[in-house]
């Protein structure tokens, strides 16, 4: 059967057998991936996938089932499933019907930007990293490199219906100078003018050569550099913590905070996914809204909440077009404000540690935005304006308003930023800030 008619018989369906509320996504994807290891492509692999995601409510009670396979038997069956989980679920505190449509879509959000996925061009991508990495000083480098596309058809009960295609290539690629000098660092791209492979194999590269004979550093209280992937993992717990489903729960930093002071002057954040052709765009959220770009901080005030419709019933406001249809979220965060170029920042800094990447975040409570990571790869030691030597063996122990409100200055130079620790696309460039707390591992 094909997704549009799965679709509309997937609505109907659950409306007959009691759902006050459906929502329907239909996907098709080919996803191809390539390994790679001590300069060497290990394997490609090419998975088909195709499935749908179905969503219903009746009134206050809701529920969720996901089908792997487009069989007319199993799709309908995942209804009925659906429906009997909802109608024994706990009740929402609220309920917000779907927001009315049709609604009229981006036609350029819609399609999808032109990304080469052939083998021979993924391999190539791949050995031109690699060779990016190696002519900046690495030995060896290790990775993946992942080309997928597909297309959603998007239908609720509330006559909304979209179809958006969708392409995008990333890799992700960690040098080794040795075993305790890495540098990592990514590319992802929706088209494939934004693609570039050579820059992300000679940034980590770099890194890698500059870390070196760490030594171990001194815990305490330093200004700090962070670099775009580290910077990036950060926003991106602050455009989750500005979800309104996070507020309303008690765990969100940012509660009630709405029209106040959270981060310095120095920076704003954006969640934008109406740019056509960039990586975590989209023509519409999972109520079928049109996606609309939102300003989450300006300046370092915060200036809204991330909403669906059942969090803007419940804080008397509008939709954001962010659902998730249980947890509103941000699609694609940019981090604005002026810039300086790297140099500048460092020249700046008078006794500092520069954080190249992190990794294992975790909060110590997740209300106030008490929180630790551990920097992974180069991580460096920076004395009056200039970096000394690379160190090892500290921890991040900070708190997040703390650090949004310490941000001094900001890079001239964006890099969008996803992999295993950064799910939501980020763009942003490296940061300066006041102070950061350094403790030992395990301390």
């Amino acid at each position: 059967m094909e997704p549009s008619k799965i679709a509309r018989r997937v609505i109907s369906s659950a409306k007959k057998l009691g759902a006050t509320d459906v929502v329907v996504s239909v996907y098709r994807e080919v996803e191809r991936m390539v390994k790679f290891s001590n300069n060497e492509i290990l394997t490609m692999e090419e998975r088909v996938e195709s499935g749908a995601d179905i969503f219903v409510a009746i009134r206050e009670r809701r529920a969720s089932v996901s089908v792997n396979e487009l069989r007319e038997q199993a799709v309908m069956r995942a209804v009925k499933e659906a429906v009997s989980i909802a109608r024994v679920s706990e009740p929402a505190d609220v309920y917000a019907p779907l927001p009315r449509g049709p609604f009229k879509y981006d036609k350029a959000l819609l399609k999808a930007g032109k990304v080469r996925g052939e083998p021979e061009d993924l391999v190539n991508d791949v050995e031109r990293a690699v060779s990016s990495a190696l002519s900046e000083g690495a030995e060896r480098a290790a990775g993946s490199l992942v080309y997928t596309e597909g297309k959603t058809w998007l239908r609720t009960s509330g006559g909304a219906y979209g179809v958006e295609s969708e392409a995008s290539k990333t890799i992700s690629i960690r040098a080794f100078a040795a075993d305790d000098a890495t540098g990592h660092f990514v590319s992802v791209a929706g088209r494939e003018e934004d693609f570039r492979p050579e820059e992300a194999g000679r940034m980590a590269g770099e890194i890698a050569k500059m870390s070196l004979n760490p030594e171990p550093g001194e815990p305490g209280t330093y200004e700090a550099l962070l670099g775009p992937m580290t910077f990036a993992h950060f926003m991106e717990h602050v455009g989750g913590a500005a979800s309104a489903f996070y507020v309303d729960a008690g765990l969100s930093f940012l509660a009630e905070k709405l029209g106040q002071e959270v981060a310095s002057e120095a920076v704003s954040l954006v969640d934008d996914p109406t740019i056509p052709g960039a990586y975590g765009s989209t023509a519409f959220d999972d109520e079928g809204v049109p996606t609309r770009r939102n300003v989450i901080i300006e300046r370092g005030v915060l200036k809204t909440y991330l909403h669906n419709s059942t969090t803007a019933k419940k804080f008397n406001t509008e939709t954001t077009a962010n659902a998730g249809l249980v947890v509103p979220h941000p699609f694609n965060l940019i981090v604005q404000g002026d810039g300086k170029p790297l140099d500048k920042l460092i020249s700046e800094i008078d006794h500092g540690i520069y954080v190249t990447n992190d990794w294992y975040l975790r909060y110590q409570n997740y209300r106030t935005g008490d929180f630790s990571t551990i920097p992974r790869d180069g991580m460096f030691l920076i004395r009056k304006g200039s970096i000394e030597k690379p160190i090892r063996g500290l921890r991040i122990s900070d708190n997040f308003l703390n650090i949004l409100r310490n941000i001094r200055s900001l890079g001239d130079k964006q890099y969008t930023i996803e992999w295993w620790e950064v799910e939501t696309p980020v763009t942003a460039p490296h940061a300066t800030l006041n102070k950061l707390n350094f403790t030992k591992p395990y301390a």
